[in-house]
């Protein structure tokens, strides 16, 4: 009788200890249909554009989002708002500069979730955020279900050295400064 509940005991909790820890499913992100937009604001006006994803997987269990990583392909920068011939050209290759992003030395940038909360009906996230090669924790609110995953914050360029055109290091700029926060809104299918 000893013996038969000992082995029940055993049993029981082999399979409790099985059933509490789970693996996370990972889903890949497709990249041709998922989407990044940025903002770029400066005192006279705004810039808009988009840049597009090389890789990424979002992990989840039971439902909930748990993780995730992202590539993208900084080399895919592009402005929405200017025509060809008409400064698209001359932006685009700025941003691709040393000034700002520095793409030939530095062609991806990643995103990887290192901390998720339920918050309200979506997501408190926070993650290491690499651009140019420096790597900053950043928090934001991503909604997320079983097929795509949404949110929109804003990354201050300067904790990464693009510090171009910023009134925080250069004095005198007047209308001629931009924004130290550009905005992200990036929309994932998987």
């Amino acid at each position: 009788m000893k013996k038969k509940m000992l082995t029940t005991v055993f049993a029981l909790a082999v399979v409790l200890g099985t059933s509490a820890t789970t693996n996370p499913i990972k889903k890949t992100v497709k990249v041709e249909s998922s989407t990044i937009t940025w903002v770029g604001k400066k005192v006279l006006g705004q810039h808009t554009g988009t840049i597009a994803l090389k890789d990424g997987e979002i992990e989840m269990e039971d439902g909930k989002l748990v993780g995730g990583n992202f590539t993208v392909d900084m080399s895919t920068i592009t402005v929405t708002d200017l025509e060809a011939g008409k400064g698209k050209e001359k932006l685009e290759g700025h941003l691709n500069s040393e000034d700002f992003f520095g793409v030939e030395a530095h062609p991806t940038a990643t995103f990887v979730i290192t901390d998720v909360a339920q918050s309200g009906d979506g997501y408190s996230v926070v993650g290491d955020l690499t651009i140019k090669g420096i790597t900053e924790s950043i928090k934001v609110k991503m909604n997320a279900n079983d097929t795509s995953a949404s949110t929109t914050f804003a990354v201050d360029r300067t904790k990464f050295g693009i510090k171009y055109g910023s009134a925080s290091f250069i004095d005198g700029l007047k209308d001629k400064a931009i924004n130290d926060e550009f905005e992200l809104t990036v929309n994932l299918n998987y």
